[in-house]
Formats: C-alpha cells, structure tokens, sequence
C-alpha cells in the first residue's frame, strides 16, 4: 500500500496553493523591503562632516550590493517553491556542483574584498590620520553616567590632574590638581561646543567602565575604554545642536547617560568661550573680595 501510494505517478498530489501562497509571499515580503529602502521610511540624520558622507556613500555601495542580492535570492527562491512544488512525483537529490560552488565563493571574495578597499579611505581618515595641525583639542572623561568634557582655561595650558583628587560631589569630576596653578582655570563641562570648519580632535578617557561616544551626524562612534587615551577628530560643517548618546550598554544608568554637541560660527564660538572663560574667573574670585554681608555662607 505505501509503495503504491508513494510511487511515481500516483493520483496523490500535493496542493499548488501552498506553492502559490508561500511564493507570493516572498514575493510581497521583498517589494514591501525594498520600497521601505527606495521611500527612506526611517533613514538617517544629516552628515554634517566630510567623513560622514564618505560613511553613508560607503553604506550605499554595500546596500545596493546585498539589496540586488538579497531580491535575487528572494525571487529565485519564489520560482523553485513553484517549479519543484509536489505533483506527486518521486523526490530526486543533487549532491551539488564543485565548479557552481567554486564561482560563487570566488564571487562573494571578490565582492568582499573589493567593498574593503573602496571602504580603506573613511576609514583610514579616522583611525590611522591624526588630527590638522592647529586642532582644537577637547578632553572628554565618560563615566557612570555622565560625560564631562574639559578644555583649557584662559591661559591655554592643560592643567594636571590626580585619581585621588576626583571627587564626583565635590564639583571636580576629572580631578584636577587644586596644587597647579595651570588646573585652576580648566573648563568642565557636561556639553560641549566646537568651532564650525574648523578640525577638533577628542581626548577620549574613561573613569569606570567600556562606554562608547556616538554622534550620528557625525557618523562616530568610538569606545572608551578604562586605562586607555584614545583620539579622534571630526570637522564639522553645520551649525546645530546634536545628541550625544552612550552607545555601550554601562549599567543600569545607561538610558540617560547623554549629552550635547553644539556647532557654533567661528564667532560666536569665540563668544561663547569667553563667556565660560569670564564665568570661570568669577568662580576663582577669593570670598574675601566679596562686600561684607553678600558673602557667600
């Protein structure tokens, strides 16, 4: 009996609308994908630098690579669910073709590594280029879970700093030096401004754990990791207020461990820093120089 129900030829067929419903699936399921992509339902924010634009040209080339992939794939499969459905015929096996096999792994290394070398230059620009000469430099301490970003006072000198100084509620979360007279008017901050067109280089530290310092207009994001100074650099372009986020999960905090990045004009970035500079020295005024009675308690 189960010889003559399985054996070819046999009455016994299988349903073409199971076929027919799993192929229009695919169908639909990658026209729905690629019109999400081509529509720019949810896309991303501007890329204020030159690097930036080298990042997304980059994501295109390998979007348009795995996109035409990933349809072709997707329909071919569409076909064999309805060329091979069952008619009630006896089930035959392929044990594959070298040659087919050594192609399409040859295709996908070529493939791979060609999209590597169009890649090298964005990356290159990052991690292996130091910063313009002339950058402004920023020193930026992440920690649980908070970011504090430093920038020489007035006297354009970085001051020293000691672990055993730091101290969270005493306002002085980087631990600078109370003895060197070049600490006392270092700027700290918890946002953070630079010039527009002008190169900024990121001292990047970390107090406690692995956090990770990410601007998505800038397309940058770097950990920073505990015992290790690691540099950056951007030029922004655009003017604008951009959010910071921690993009290393830090610990329970995490969710509001952010900040901000604010792009200044040259001039108003110079307004804004002797603002903070002038704020500062009223901060190192002496109690003593204040008029009796408004002395601060």
């Amino acid at each position: 009996m189960a010889r003559e129900y399985f054996s070819k030829g046999s009455a016994c067929k299988g349903s073409a609308a199971v076929a027919v419903a799993i192929a229009v699936t695919l169908v639909l399921i990658t026209v729905l994908t690629c019109y999400f992509f081509f529509a720019r339902t949810w896309w991303f924010p501007e890329a204020i630098t030159a690097d930036a634009r080298d990042v997304d040209a980059q994501f295109m080339r390998t979007l348009w690579v795995t996109g035409v992939t990933f349809v072709l794939s997707q329909f071919a499969l569409a076909w064999v669910v309805l060329r091979y459905r069952n008619r009630g015929q006896r089930a035959t096996y392929s044990h594959g073709n070298n040659t087919l096999e050594f192609l399409w792994t040859a295709v996908t290394l070529i493939v791979f590594v060609g999209m590597g070398f169009m890649a090298r230059d964005a990356w290159a620009s990052l991690h292996f280029r130091g910063a313009e000469a002339g950058a402004l430099q920023i020193e930026v301490t992440a920690q649980q879970f908070a970011w504090n970003f430093r920038y020489p006072g007035a006297d354009g000198i970085w001051g020293r700093t000691k672990i055993e100084e730091i101290s969270d509620s005493g306002g002085n979360p980087v631990g600078l030096d109370p003895s060197d007279s070049a600490a006392a008017d270092d700027l700290v901050m918890p946002v953070f401004s630079v010039p527009a067109n002008r190169e900024v280089e990121l001292i990047l530290k970390s107090k406690d754990v692995t956090h990770s310092f990410f601007v998505r207009e800038l397309r940058l994001k770097q950990d920073t990791v505990p015992g290790l100074v690691i540099r950056v650099h951007f030029k922004a372009e655009k003017p604008g207020t951009y959010e910071l986020a921690c993009a290393e999960l830090c610990g329970l905090g995490h969710h509001r461990m952010r900040s901000f990045l604010t792009v200044l004009s040259p001039a108003d970035y110079e307004k804004w820093l002797a603002e903070q500079i002038a704020l500062k020295a009223e901060e190192l005024q002496p109690a003593e120089s204040e008029p009796p009675g408004q002395r601060k308690q």
